[in-house]
């Protein structure tokens, strides 16, 4: 979906699907010295970034395996990619309601019981999530959960078979408060930020919109 194009949030899906579905961790606060590991999240669709794009900008930046985080060449790598994305390069099957809520309802399924699950938003082409990771379930099997899950149940409901999401995911480790607060912002303010929309309550598969419902 290119950016600037609108598109209605809740198409297709009943107030009472939505009330149904089981957000434990609404509401929930992290406390910083506790020994859960908070870390935010963006995984893509397979073609959403084709790879020699990518592979042109590594060039370009003189990037390196390994760099830190914050390092320039780093910063701006995820800068180009995170435009990209919103651009809505791909086939963008995410926009379809039908397996936007396939993915929503990964995410939340095994929340407050495997890890908890505090913001989240599923855009076109790619998901954002900030997660607090349990020892028993690491960051990396709570994502191969999640699009080992949805990627046989969209490919079967697009009678379609093949790679559904990129194989890598980007993730960082929230340092402190003032961390997780930009985190938050940042994956909830997504849409309106690509100009899907003009608020952030407005998109429908966003944890803002379960809050706003929650709230109202």
């Amino acid at each position: 979906m290119p950016a600037g194009r609108r598109r209605s949030p809740g198409r297709g899906v009943s107030p009472a699907t939505l009330q149904s579905l089981p957000w434990r961790s609404r509401g929930y606060l992290p406390h910083f010295h506790h020994p859960g590991l908070l870390q935010s999240l963006t995984f893509r669709l397979h073609d959403a970034v084709p790879d020699a794009v990518v592979q042109g900008w590594k060039k370009e930046l003189a990037w390196l395996e390994r760099l830190p985080a914050a390092d320039p060449r780093e910063i701006e790598l995820r800068k180009r990619i995170s435009r990209y994305e919103d651009a809505g390069h791909g086939a963008c099957w995410l926009g379809d309601d039908r397996i936007a809520l396939i993915v929503e309802n990964a995410l939340l399924h095994f929340d407050a019981q495997h890890y908890r699950l505090i913001a989240w938003c599923i855009m076109p082409n790619h998901v954002h999530g900030l997660v607090e990771a349990w020892a028993d379930w690491p960051l990396a099997r709570i994502v191969h959960s999640w699009k080992s899950y949805t990627a046989h149940a969209a490919n079967q409901l697009l009678g379609r078979s093949g790679g559904f999401w990129f194989r890598e995911y980007h993730d960082r480790f929230i340092r402190d408060e003032r961390h997780f607060a930009h985190a938050c912002s940042y994956i909830e303010g997504n849409p309106v930020k690509a100009g899907l929309v003009l608020a952030i309550e407005d998109w429908r598969w966003s944890s803002a919109r379960w809050r706003q419902q929650s709230e109202g």
